[in-house]
């Protein structure tokens, strides 16, 4: 009879042990195979109960907006199914009885203009700061974003007297003018640590090849640069979008707020909640942005990481 087959050692549980039977190396596979079947599904269950807990409000704001009130009042019911008929009514009252459609217009427009005056000014400053040879741009790019840190409400009041001046009160070109104030020393940090990590040959490829160093940061910059760009976009929009002290102080009268203050000052008259129509808020603002938020996600992730390692 045939000795068996010496098959070679293999690691398993930490140590070595020398296999001499075919059987004995398939049960060790299967066993590495279950316990990878067993780590993953562990790990699968926690991603969808983590995904679950953090979209559990917004589930619940979706279903509340299509209630009627003695569903949503009424302890006894489940919240989370309708006990009664749902209805359209209370997104009828906020898009029509209400000036809510003014409010995401406001909201919009004036994300669009802070976003591009944070890009046009705060691009060729991180550039400058990333790029140019100087001594101080390293304390100068700290002290910027300090700026940032300084709270709002320390600020409101001297800024209402500014936006006084220039006779912008209850005028949302107020927040046009006060809201790059925030964006634009985050977004110079962000950006200056993102071009120090694109790599100065390929800017000097282009200034051998005839470009100017305007032309080379027009063209070859910039589109390397896009991740960071869009981490900067993200991060206007958003914080002009939700910023509430700015837009309180300086803002009265219905057709001039924006989202941020309209929803809650106009749905919420004394102890009156329009409960089901703040909900119905919360989904059409959430909804549109999480969808553009999750397209350029990793283009987010991207941007914001290599401007918080470079530099």
């Amino acid at each position: 009879m045939a000795a068996p087959t010496q098959i070679p050692a293999e690691k398993f549980a930490g140590g070595r042990i020398d296999v001499t039977h075919q059987g004995e190396v398939d049960r060790i596979r299967r066993q590495r195979r279950r316990r990878a079947i067993g780590g993953r599904t562990v790990l699968y269950t926690i991603a969808i109960v983590a995904a679950l807990y953090a979209a559990g409000p917004f589930i619940w704001s979706a279903i509340t907006s299509f209630k009627v009130d003695p569903d949503l009042y009424t302890k006894a019911n489940n919240p989370f199914i309708y006990n009664l008929p749902p209805t359209l009514e209370h997104w009828r009252f906020l898009l029509f009885d209400t000036q809510f459609l003014t409010f995401a217009w406001n909201t919009l427009w004036v994300g669009f203009l802070v976003v591009s005056i944070t890009l046009f000014v705060g691009l060729p400053a991180a550039y400058a700061l990333a790029r140019l040879e100087m001594k101080w741009s390293g304390p100068l790019g700290i002290a910027i974003f300090f700026v940032y840190l300084i709270p709002p409400t320390l600020l409101f009041i001297p800024m209402t007297r500014v936006v006084g001046n220039f006779e912008l009160l209850n005028n949302t070109w107020s927040l046009v003018l006060i809201y790059p104030t925030i964006t634009i020393p985050v977004s110079i940090w962000l950006l200056t640590g993102f071009l120090k990590g694109i790599p100065k040959d390929i800017e000097e490829q282009a200034l051998v090849d005839g470009y100017s160093r305007l032309n080379a940061f027009v063209r070859v910059v910039i589109p390397l640069a896009f991740p960071g760009i869009v981490a900067v976009i993200v991060f206007a929009f958003t914080l002009t979008a939700h910023e509430f002290i700015y837009a309180l102080a300086f803002l009265s009268s219905t057709p001039a707020k924006t989202i941020s203050i309209g929803v809650p000052t106009e749905l919420i008259r004394g102890d009156v909640f329009f409960w089901q129509s703040l909900q119905a808020a919360v989904v059409f603002v959430a909804l549109p942005i999480a969808l553009v938020f999750n397209l350029l996600l990793g283009r987010f992730i991207s941007g914001f990481t290599m401007g918080a390692v470079k530099g």
